[in-house]
C-alpha cells in the first residue's frame, strides 16, 4: 500500500512539474502551471500594502529601470515574482532584489524588448529573483542566474505551440543572442528563460534534441570565424559598466 501511495504521489508530482503541451483548440492559460493564488496580481497588491517599505522599494526599482529605458517592457510588479515554488518553501511570493543586483537584469530586458516581444508578442515573467535560501529550496543551481537577478523566466501571452515558440526564439537567438550577450533556455511546457550572464543555450525541443542547435554550435565553437560571423553589439544599446552582469 505504501509503495502504491508513493508511486501515485510521484506521478502526481511529475504531472505538476511537466505541464501538458498546448495545441490549437485547447483552452489557453499559459500562466496556470506556474502562477498560483498569492503570486497573481491580487497577491501582489496584498504584498504591496503589507508594509510601507514595499512601496518605497518598488518605486526605487521602477525609477532605476526607467533610467536605463527598460521600465514598461513588462510590468515592474511581475519582475518581483520569486520562485514558482515559493509557497512550498515558506518564502515570499514577491521580493525586491538588493539594489546591487538591479543592473544585472537590464540587458536581459533589452533583449526581451528588442528581440523577443517583436516576434512572440507580449510575455509575462513568472520568476526572476530568488534569494539564496529560496533558490536552494526551489532546486535552483548553486550559482543560478536567478540569485543575482540576471534571469527572467517567462511565458508567451499569445497562443503558440511549444515547437513554434522554440523555433521562433532560437532563430532570433542565433542571429542576435551573441551581440546582446544573452542566454536562452527552455523548460517543459511554455516556460522559457533569458539571462544576461553570457551567450549560451540549453533545453531540448519536442523531439528531444538540442533546442537551439545553431546557437549551441556558435557558443561552443572554437572556430573564430564562426563567432565573428555574428553581429557586434548594437551601438545604440548602452553598455556602461553599471549595466553589465558580473563575469560568472
Amino acid at each position: 500500500m505504501c509503495k502504491l501511495f508513493f508511486l501515485l504521489l510521484l506521478a502526481s508530482s511529475s504531472a505538476v512539474a511537466q505541464p501538458p503541451a498546448w495545441y490549437p483548440g485547447m483552452p489557453w492559460n499559459p500562466l496556470e502551471p506556474y502562477v498560483v493564488i498569492g503570486q497573481d496580481e491580487p497577491g501582489y497588491r496584498n504584498w504591496y500594502l503589507a508594509s510601507p517599505s514595499h512601496a518605497t522599494q518598488v518605486k526605487a526599482l521602477n525609477d532605476y529601470l526607467a533610467t536605463y529605458g527598460v521600465n514598461g517592457v513588462v510590468p515592474t510588479w511581475q519582475l518581483l515574482r520569486t520562485a514558482s515554488d515559493w509557497y512550498k518553501c515558506g518564502a515570499p511570493a514577491f521580493e525586491v532584489p538588493p539594489p546591487e543586483d538591479w543592473p544585472n537584469v537590464v540587458q536581459a530586458l533589452r533583449y526581451v524588448r528588442d528581440k523577443v516581444i517583436p516576434v512572440l508578442g507580449p510575455v509575462e515573467p513568472v520568476s526572476v529573483y530568488r534569494n539564496p535560501m529560496l533558490n536552494q529550496c526551489a532546486g535552483g543551481a548553486r550559482e543560478s542566474a536567478h540569485r543575482f537577478m540576471q534571469a527572467v523566466d517567462m511565458v508567451p501571452l499569445r497562443p503558440i505551440t511549444r515547437d513554434a515558440m522554440i523555433r521562433t526564439l532560437c532563430a532570433v537567438h542565433a542571429r542576435s543572442g551573441q551581440g546582446y550577450g544573452v542566454g536562452l533556455g527552455f523548460y517543459v511546457g511554455l516556460r522559457f528563460h533569458v539571462d544576461s550572464r553570457k551567450f549560451r543555450t540549453w533545453g531540448t525541443n519536442d523531439e528531444g534534441t538540442i533546442a537551439c542547435a545553431r546557437s549551441f554550435e556558435l557558443a561552443h565553437s572554437s572556430d573564430p570565424d564562426a563567432a565573428s560571423a555574428q553581429p557586434a553589439a548594437n551601438p545604440l544599446i548602452s553598455q556602461s559598466p553599471s549595466t553589465q552582469p558580473p563575469n560568472n
